[in-house]
C-alpha cells in the first residue's frame, strides 16, 4: 500500500465532539465526533474505479492487495487517517429535522494527491455513530451498486458530482424493510468507499444556525471558505457575500446538468446538498425514461411529489433559501443573501437556454427556442416518449425530408406515437425552418447535439440488472456497466442493449421505478 500525504483540515481546525465513547446522542458546540468504523467478517473487493484509484495514488497492485479491503471495510486504518463523523442538521421534505450527522457514513481522512488535489475519503455503510439515531450504520448491496455507479457515471456524464473509489462486500447479513411496509428481509452487506473535496452540506451551517451557536457557524463558514474556497478574497460580511453567491451558482449549474441528461436526485433535503455544488448521497435517484417532468423515483414522496423531476431548479432555490437564513445571523442586512438567491435564477437561466441550444443544435439560444423546447417536452409528455433516444435521434434528422424515422425507438407505445404523428410533424417543421436560419453544417450541429445527449444513461433497470447477478456472486455485471457509463457520449458497438428503452417488465418493478430510502 502507498504513504499517502494525510492534511485533515476539518478535524485539525474544527471543534471535536468532546465524549469519545458510544452511543447516540445530542452533540452541541463541536462540528464533528471521533468515531472509528466497525469492523466486518469478511471484506471483499467486488468493484473499484480504476481513474479515482489511480488519481488517489494507488496502484492496480495496491488495488488488488488484501489491505486495500481491509482499509476500504474500515477494519484497518493507514497511517495518517483519522475517522470522523460530521455533525449537521437539515431539512427534510420541506420540516426541519434537527440535528442529524452522518449516521453511517465515516470519513477516513483528507489526502493531499501528487498533483495537489484534496480529496476526503468517506466509507458509507461503515458502522453506528453517535449520529445513527435508531439505525445500524450499515448498507446494503443493492444500494451500495447504485451508489457506485452512478457517482462514476455522472462524473462521466461532465456532472458535478462526488466520485467513488470502491466497493466492498462485508460478508455480513444486514435486515431492511425495503418500503418500510413490516416485511424486512436479509441482505448482503456492503461498503462504499466515496471521495470528495468536502462532504460540507447546507445542513452543517443550519445546525449550529438553529442552536443559536453564532461563533460556531462562523467558525465554519471561515474554515469552509479557506478551505474549499481559496480564491475569495475579502474580509467579514463582503467575503461572505462573495461566498455564498458562489454556492448559489455553483448549484445551479449542477441542477442545470441534471435537467440535461435526466437526473432525478429523488431526496434533495438540505442536508443532501453538497456546498461546493456537487451530487451527493445517492438514494432513490432514478433516470427519467419517458419524459415525465412530474415523475420521482422516490415511494417516499410518491403523493406530494416535492422532488419530481421537472421541480428540481424550484426545490434547490428553496434550499438555498433556508441556507440563507442560517447564514442570516453573520450578516447586518439581507440584501447580500438576496444577490446570492439573484445569482442562482441568472446562473440556472443561462444554463437552461444553453442547455436547449446544446440539446436542439442551435447556434445560440433565442428567446422563441425556450418555447420550442417547451412544445417538445409538452409533446414528449403526452406521447410517452423516451428522453435520452430522442434527443439522441433528433441528431439524425434529415431537414430536408423530415423522416421521423432516427425518433421511432424512442416511442413507449404505438397507439401513442400514431396519434402523436401530425403533431410531432408539425413541430419538426418548425425546428427545420429554426435550423435553416443559422449557418452550422449538419456534420457539426449533429456532434454538438451528441456531446450534449448521451448514448447511454445509468438506467434504473440497468442497474437492477447488475445488482441482481451480483447479489447471485456475478459481479461482471457491475463492471460492465460501469465501464459502459465511462463513455456515455460515444457509440459503443456491441453495446447497443445498454442504450435500450426501458422494457416493459421494468415499468413498475420495484428498483427499477420504485425506490426507496432503505439502504
Amino acid at each position: 500500500m502507498p504513504t499517502l500525504e494525510f492534511d485533515n483540515a476539518f478535524v485539525r481546525d474544527l471543534p471535536a465532539d468532546p465524549d469519545t465513547g458510544p452511543g447516540i446522542r445530542q452533540v452541541h458546540g463541536a462540528l464533528y465526533s471521533r468515531v472509528a468504523p466497525t469492523p466486518v467478517a469478511a471484506p471483499r473487493l467486488l468493484a473499484h474505479s480504476a481513474e479515482m484509484a489511480r488519481r488517489l495514488g494507488f496502484s492496480e497492485a495496491d488495488v488488488a492487495s488484501p489491505q486495500f479491503a481491509e482499509v476500504f471495510a474500515g477494519n484497518a486504518l493507514m497511517a495518517g487517517m483519522e475517522p470522523f463523523a460530521a455533525n449537521y442538521g437539515g431539512h427534510q421534505f420541506g420540516n426541519w429535522a434537527g440535528q442529524l450527522g452522518d449516521g453511517r457514513a465515516i470519513s477516513l481522512g483528507e489526502i493531499i494527491n501528487a498533483v495537489g488535489e484534496r480529496w476526503e475519503l468517506q466509507l458509507k455503510g461503515a458502522g453506528p455513530t453517535p449520529y445513527s439515531r435508531s439505525a445500524d450504520g450499515r448498507a446494503v448491496l443493492r444500494s451500495s451498486i447504485r451508489e457506485f455507479l452512478c457517482s462514476e457515471a455522472m462524473h462521466h456524464l461532465g456532472v458535478p458530482t462526488t466520485r467513488a473509489l470502491s466497493l466492498v462486500g462485508t460478508g455480513e447479513w444486514v435486515e431492511r424493510d425495503m418500503f418500510y411496509d413490516g416485511h424486512p428481509e436479509l441482505e448482503h452487506g456492503a461498503i462504499v468507499c466515496r471521495v470528495a473535496p468536502s462532504f460540507i452540506r447546507f445542513g452543517n451551517f443550519e445546525l449550529p444556525a438553529s442552536r443559536d451557536d453564532v461563533e460556531l457557524l462562523r467558525q465554519l463558514v471561515n474554515f469552509c471558505i479557506r478551505r474549499d474556497f481559496p480564491e475569495l478574497r475579502g474580509q467579514g460580511q463582503a467575503l461572505y457575500a462573495q461566498w455564498f453567491a458562489q454556492v448559489c451558482e455553483r448549484t445551479a449549474v449542477m441542477v442545470a446538468h441534471w435537467m440535461r441528461v435526466g437526473f432525478v436526485h429523488g431526496v434533495m433535503n438540505t442536508d443532501n446538498m453538497s456546498i461546493l455544488g456537487l451530487t451527493i448521497d445517492y438514494g432513490p435517484y432514478g433516470w427519467v425514461d419517458n419524459f415525465d417532468p412530474g415523475w420521482t423515483p422516490n415511494t417516499t414522496d410518491r403523493h406530494h411529489r416535492r422532488y419530481r423531476f421537472g421541480q428540481q431548479p424550484q426545490v434547490a432555490y428553496w434550499n438555498l433559501g433556508r441556507l440563507a437564513g442560517s447564514l442570516s445571523l453573520l450578516f447586518d442586512g439581507v440584501e447580500p443573501l438576496q444577490d446570492g438567491l439573484r445569482r442562482f435564477v441568472e446562473t440556472y437561466t443561462a444554463a437552461d437556454r444553453d442547455n436547449v441550444a446544446r440539446k436542439l443544435g442551435l447556434d445560440e439560444c433565442r428567446d422563441e427556442d425556450v418555447g420550442l423546447m417547451q412544445a417538445l417536452q409538452d409533446l414528449m409528455t403526452e406521447a410517452e416518449v423516451d428522453m435520452t433516444l430522442f434527443f439522441r435521434g433528433l441528431a439524425d434528422l434529415d431537414i430536408d425530408t423530415l423522416d421521423p424515422a432516427p425518433l421511432r425507438e424512442a416511442f413507449y407505445d404505438e397507439t401513442r406515437r400514431e396519434a402523436a404523428a401530425p403533431a410531432l410533424q408539425e413541430w419538426l417543421g418548425r425546428y427545420a425552418l429554426r435550423l435553416r436560419d443559422q449557418a452550422v453544417p449538419a456534420s457539426e450541429r449533429r456532434a454538438r447535439m451528441n456531446a450534449a445527449n448521451p448514448r447511454y444513461v445509468l438506467r434504473n433497470y440497468l442497474a437492477q440488472q447488475a445488482i441482481d447477478r451480483a447479489t447471485e456472486g456475478d459481479f461482471s455485471g457491475v463492471a460492465e456497466l460501469l465501464d459502459v457509463m465511462r463513455h456515455p457520449y460515444d457509440e459503443q458497438p456491441g453495446r447497443e442493449a445498454f442504450a435500450a428503452r426501458r422494457p416493459d417488465w421494468a415499468r413498475e418493478r420495484a428498483g427499477c421505478s420504485m425506490l426507496s430510502c432503505s439502504s
